[in-house]
């Protein structure tokens, strides 16, 4: 049996490690940004994102290190994401992750910038997967098929730049994916309905676009874009959407939940922050009941589809535990 725990532990700290390594240095004159940037990036958090993202890398048979400029550039984007959420235009928080927030310890001016510079320096570190990729025109790979991963490319040259066969294609996919799901077809698209409708009544499609595009969208991102770099078929990509979408509901179903029941020393951020802003949540229009009947609904039914893809026991773990988490 697993020791979850452990092996949770085992990955952040390799997700640190990857992150820290593609932090920006802090100098130069613009080094106060630099700074607000890197605590917001190293305040905490679960790193669900990245960490899904290496686990369908692994499960689909991707072994390169071309997947971690992918790991590093989503956990700031997802981090920009935040700092912006908590600025006093938006949710107008003080804390988050049990620290003051980015805009209360630097500043409204540089909390807004520093939100930008990790946006933009996201893009940055992904474009370094090129760095592990081979050239196409020498690899006769066929994504078409499910099992047939043969490439007839220099696999010398390939060692010798720790790339396992990564092509340059699948890599251009994967900034083409997290790019739309962070953009206004993606995560930014969720946010301006949410803010829009902000002491408003709020409709059931409201909500659910919301829901897929605010949360969803950067989980949908994390397990397709491993399976992309992994050359998994497209098949499997569609049904790990599928299982990136379901996740994402449960998970914002649950800090709907949590936003009711918990505590700020629990959560780490002031809970009743919805009903401070006057926002319709899952809570406040299906009721307490179905919210928690869903989000274990959800994450099973993701567990099964995750499954005819792949087997992956911590991944699968692991969307349990957003059932259950406290915070």
């Amino acid at each position: 049996m697993m020791e979850f725990d452990k092996e949770m532990n085992i990955r952040v700290n390799y997700i640190d490690e990857v992150i820290g390594k593609h932090l920006p240095a802090k100098e130069g004159m613009q080094v106060t940004v630099i700074e607000a940037m890197n605590y917001s990036v190293l305040a905490g958090g679960k790193r669900l994102r990245p960490m899904i993202l290496c686990e369908i890398y692994k499960m689909c048979g991707g072994t390169s290190k071309v997947v971690e400029p992918f790991m590093a550039a989503i956990e700031m984007i997802h981090t920009y994401s935040l700092v912006h959420d908590d600025l006093p235009a938006m949710d107008n928080d003080d804390y988050r992750r049990g620290k003051l927030t980015t805009h209360k310890k630097f500043g409204e001016d540089i909390g807004i910038l520093a939100g930008d510079g990790l946006l933009n320096f996201a893009y940055e570190t992904m474009l370094k997967a090129f760095d592990f990729c081979y050239n196409d025109s020498s690899c006769n790979n066929d994504r078409s098929s499910n099992n047939d991963r043969s490439c007839d490319c220099d696999s010398t040259s390939n060692k010798e730049n720790n790339c396992d066969c990564v092509s340059v294609k699948n890599v251009i996919n994967s900034c083409k994916i997290l790019s739309e799901k962070a953009g206004i077809y993606g995560m930014v698209g969720g946010q301006t309905l949410d803010v829009l409708l902000t002491n408003k009544t709020m409709n059931e499609e409201q909500l659910d676009f919301i829901f897929l595009l605010k949360t969803g969208a950067l989980l949908e991102a994390s397990f397709t874009i491993g399976a992309e770099l992994a050359g998994a078929s497209n098949q499997d990509i569609h049904k790990l959407l599928e299982v990136g979408k379901k996740v994402g509901l449960a998970f914002q179903i649950q800090d709907d939940i949590l936003d009711v029941i918990s505590s700020q020393e629990v959560l780490g951020k002031p809970v009743l922050s919805d009903e401070k802003n006057n926002k319709t949540t899952y809570v406040t229009l299906y009721g307490m009941k179905k919210s928690l009947s869903d989000v274990e609904k959800l994450s099973k039914e993701a567990i099964e589809l995750l499954k005819i893809v792949g087997n992956n026991e911590f991944l699968e773990q692991l969307i349990l535990k957003l059932i259950h988490r406290e915070k």
